[in-house]
């Protein structure tokens, strides 16, 4: 999953960036609303996490200009503002959660998933003949073994598996699954297509991800 961080503490935001990329997502970090609106435009998030004291333009507007475009991501607005007129107008203006700061991380990690799922960009259980897989739980297991994957092989396997049937190129997963400032290039997406088909075919599922010449990977419906 892409996330957008949006948060004018640079401490505070390093810890979520750092945070949710050691749980497989890729994290982008914006320190101000013009930089969120830039980052919006340029990359398709799956959920944004919007701060609303910001500089230059504030998280009000942001979330407002978001949620007027087509296809707009699902946005948790995080916040100090803990009155119920703020909630309400962040509800109003199109956000799909509110938590108050200080928060816990766990919950935080929760109702993001909650935001993606509400979204569609996640479905509860995927399944692919023997194979499932949970988001919820970040869990991919095999006639009920666990399949022992990377974060990025994870996240990988999920992203095929739920658009199953369309194929995917390159480029598309590698923004999918890296950060703006990832200094790889999208050729690691053929190593981590390589890896997996390793422990998929180990677990009995040897040719699960088709490789479609030109185009890209997909696991067939």
């Amino acid at each position: 999953m892409r996330l957008l961080i949006v948060e004018d503490s640079p401490a505070l935001g390093r810890d979520l960036q750092a945070a949710l990329s050691r749980d497989g997502h890729a994290v982008d970090l914006a320190g101000d609303g013009a930089q969120a609106l830039a980052f919006a435009g340029a990359y398709a998030y799956d959920v944004l996490v919007l701060d609303l004291m910001l500089p230059k333009v504030d998280g009000w507007e942001v979330l407002q200009r978001i949620k007027q475009g087509q296809g707009a991501p699902g946005v948790l607005v995080l916040s100090a503002r803990d009155q119920v007129t703020d909630r309400v107008q962040a509800l109003n203006l199109g956000a799909d959660d509110y938590l108050v700061k200080p928060f816990a991380y766990d919950e935080l990690l929760a109702r993001i998933l909650a935001v993606s799922r509400r979204g569609g960009s996640q479905l509860p259980l995927l399944v692919a003949g023997a194979l499932e897989v949970d988001p919820r739980a970040r869990l991919a297991r095999v006639d009920g073994s666990v399949l022992a994957l990377t974060p990025k092989e994870y996240g990988l396997l999920e992203t095929l598996l739920s658009q199953r049937g369309t194929v995917l190129a390159r480029g598309a997963l590698f923004e999918h699954l890296y950060d703006a400032q990832s200094e790889a290039s999208d050729k690691v997406i053929e190593v981590l297509v390589s890896t997996l088909r390793g422990k998929l075919a180990r677990a009995g599922l040897p040719d699960l991800i088709e490789t479609r010449r030109g185009y890209g990977y997909v696991i067939a419906a």
